[in-house]
This record gives structure tokens, C-alpha cells and sequence, in this order.
């Protein structure tokens, strides 16, 4: 089963400041993206979860910046599953630049809360719970990038 799944993609004009550089808030938007393509990984997508009735709404977030990523840097996330319950989920990345230098950019981490449509906590149904224990990678990212 898939333990990390990596994302990879360039870093566009409007993702950046004045000077070329990425503006912070968009490093979550790239956990995002990485966090999406693991659950497709998977087998099941967001979009699926959704039409189940399972919304997925970000309770925790954190991020740890090391270097800064510029426009049209080749940016690559991995992301982990490390940590399952029965209604929680939390993710760990690791953000690096690719090209034109490669370099680790940040860390970070979410924590998703299963919710219906009415906003209250809902546990995931076993099977599901299944599917992202078998991807869980216990590592709770002790090799993440120091500050």
C-alpha cells in the first residue's frame, strides 16, 4: 500500500510576492495538493469521500519554514499518513525544491476532522478507516527538518 506519495509541480507567478518569491500561505495550499493526491493514491478521492457524506475539514495546522521557493521553482511534497483515528487523520510533509537548486523548503502538518453535512464530527466508516490505516507511516517525522 502506498506510505508516501509525492506531488510535483512549478510555482506560478501568482503564488509569489514582488520579488519572485512564494508567499507562506501557499505552502498549505501545496500540502493540499500533496494531501489530495495521497487519498486518490489510495484508491478513493476527496470528491468520493464528499458524495459519502464524509466532509474532511482541516482542524490543525502547522509549518515549519527552512528556505524560500521562487517562480518556476520545480517544488515536490511528500506526504504521509501518521496518524489514523475514527475521526481523525494526520498528515506530515516535507517540501522541497527540486530545480533549479534542490533544497528542503518547510515541514508541516495537518490534522483533518470527519464531519456531515451538518458540521458535527462523524467517525469514518470501517472501511475507509481500513484504507487509511493500511497507508498509515507511524513515523511521526522526527526526521523533518530542524530548526
Amino acid at each position: 500500500m502506498t506510505r508516501i506519495s509525492t506531488s510535483t509541480f512549478r510555482v506560478r507567478y501568482a503564488e509569489t510576492d514582488q520579488m519572485g518569491v512564494a508567499y507562506h500561505p501557499h505552502y498549505l495550499v501545496w500540502c493540499e495538493i500533496g494531501r489530495t493526491d495521497f487519498i486518490r493514491d489510495l484508491g478513493i478521492s476527496y470528491a468520493e469521500l464528499e458524495r459519502r457524506g464524509h466532509l474532511l475539514a482541516v482542524a490543525e495546522a502547522s509549518v515549519r519554514y527552512a528556505a524560500s521557493a521562487r517562480y518556476d521553482d520545480v517544488i515536490r511534497v511528500d506526504t504521509r499518513l501518521v496518524a489514523v483515528k475514527s475521526r481523525t487523520l494526520t498528515f506530515a510533509y516535507e517540501i522541497h525544491r527540486d530545480e533549479p537548486d534542490p533544497a528542503a523548503l518547510a515541514t508541516a502538518t495537518t490534522t483533518l476532522i470527519s464531519l456531515d453535512r451538518d458540521g458535527a464530527p462523524r467517525r469514518l466508516p470501517d472501511t475507509v478507516l481500513d484504507l487509511f490505516r493500511a497507508a498509515e507511516h507511524p513515523d511521526t517525522g522526527a526526521d523533518m527538518i530542524r530548526g
